[in-house]
């Protein structure tokens, strides 16, 4: 497809970026009430950042209590539980997995999401079905999208309008996601006690050796050591769901419930639909760093919410790698050029929080939009991998904490392969299915 009969998506002239079509996220929580830092797990993962890569498509639903989901194991409640010194296998992920996609389902958490895009805030304290109604606009205005294209009535009658909504469909609302986060931690204590277990039988064995009680004074040295650590780590397993939507939940969305006037008969039929709109399970990832290290010295509500922040972002980085439709697209923030005007790099605002290293890939693609068939398309560009030494650290509290590359406003790229790249171009890690050479 040549440039002519294409819009291409990239800087205007005044160098501001275009706003792009990002992935929507929603992220909720377990919540152990059981565990000595629950509350304060709870309330760091309350006061933590969003992800300014993402859309926030949160509804008010944040945290799931543990103690209400119904039998996982065969002796008590709740979610099988990642504990210090117990790895959760592939059954009891699966486990979890399940019977979280059965609480958000039987919540309806799905209709809510899509009343988000539609413009509809269902609170049930104050919610008047006589005179609610859908719009477009949050569509409109996240896909960059004119009113007139995403008219319904008028696009359902048009092949180029259906072409319109569908690509919206497939470009926004079915790229929308929850992630639920399963944090637990791993106190000091847990540690010390493992510690202390080790170094008592490390010195029984002396002690039977030499005749004397220099192992066990050894032992008692190592606990009281282990005893100080006043830090702590946390364990996260984090389950991935996906919005379903295709062509056939959309024609029953738009044929039976969509009205941008107040119609009581189609909101009914909306609010009492409980089949149609559901999550599905797609994908998990776990992390734990036993070795981590917290520089500097804080106040546990705020190493709390550190470690949390951390912990979770880690997962979302790596979900983008294990789950197609979750890669995260950025734009190219700006060309780096020599002190001759040759160019000697690229920048984009993402860093070790979106899990960069000096191994990352990415392809760069131009979006562009098909004038014939109204739909969206990516068009490879080039290849480009991060510059030693010049990887941002935009992690929570990196600046802080003063770490190796957090005084960077962006990180830097060098191309490897492809032709040229400019300002507003989309970088996507690893291969990308969607691309086209």
């Amino acid at each position: 497809m040549c440039a002519s009969v294409v819009s291409v998506m990239y800087a205007q002239s005044t160098g501001e970026l275009r706003e792009y079509k990002r992935n929507s996220l929603a992220e909720m929580m377990i919540y152990h009430s059981e565990d000595e830092f629950g509350v304060e797990i709870y309330e760091a993962f309350m006061e933590k950042p969003k992800s300014d890569k993402y859309d926030d498509h949160n509804i008010g639903f944040f945290a799931i209590d543990n103690d209400s989901i119904e039998n996982v194991k065969r002796t008590s409640h709740g979610l099988i539980k990642a504990e210090y010194g117990k790895v959760l296998n592939a059954a009891d992920i699966r486990k979890n997995a399940a019977m979280l996609e059965k609480i958000l389902n039987q919540q309806e958490i799905a209709k809510m999401m899509v009343a988000k895009w539609f413009g509809l805030e269902i609170d049930p304290d104050n919610f008047d079905i006589n005179t609610a109604h859908f719009s477009m606009n949050l569509i409109q205005q996240r896909g960059q999208y004119n009113a007139s294209e995403l008219d319904v009535n008028k696009a359902i009658q048009t092949a180029r309008g259906l072409a319109t909504l569908s690509d919206a469909g497939e470009e926004l609302i079915g790229n929308t996601f929850v992630l639920i986060s399963d944090i637990t931690y791993v106190t000091a204590e847990e540690k010390a006690a493992v510690a202390k277990a080790v170094l008592n039988v490390f010195g029984g064995i002396l002690d039977a050796f030499t005749g004397n009680k220099s192992g066990s004074q050894i032992a008692q040295l190592g606990g009281d050591i282990a005893d100080s650590f006043t830090g702590f780590t946390v364990k996260t397993h984090s389950y991935l769901y996906q919005l379903e939507w295709n062509d056939s939940i959309a024609a029953i969305f738009y044929n039976n419930y969509y009205t941008p006037v107040p119609d009581y008969d189609k909101m009914m039929g909306f609010l009492m639909d409980d089949n149609t709109f559901r999550l599905k399970y797609v994908a998990h990832e776990y992390e734990y760093d036993g070795k981590s290290v917290i520089k500097g010295s804080y106040e546990r509500p705020e190493l709390v919410k550190m470690v949390c922040t951390r912990s979770v972002d880690k997962n979302i980085a790596a979900l983008q790698l294990a789950y197609e439709d979750f890669k995260v697209k950025t734009p190219v923030y700006e060309i780096v050029t020599d002190d001759k005007g040759r160019i000697s790099g690229y920048t984009a605002k993402i860093g070790m929080k979106e899990g960069i290293t000096e191994r990352s890939r990415f392809q760069v693609v131009q979006r562009i939009v098909d004038p014939e068939t109204n739909r969206t398309k990516y068009k490879y560009v080039a290849s480009l991998q991060p510059k030693k030494d010049k990887i941002w650290d935009n992690r929570y509290n990196a600046v802080t904490e003063k770490s190796e590359g957090s005084e960077l406003q962006a990180t830097t790229f060098k191309k490897t392969a492809g032709g040229e790249v400019l300002p507003g171009m989309l970088l996507i890690e690893g291969k990308y299915r969607k691309v086209t050479e």
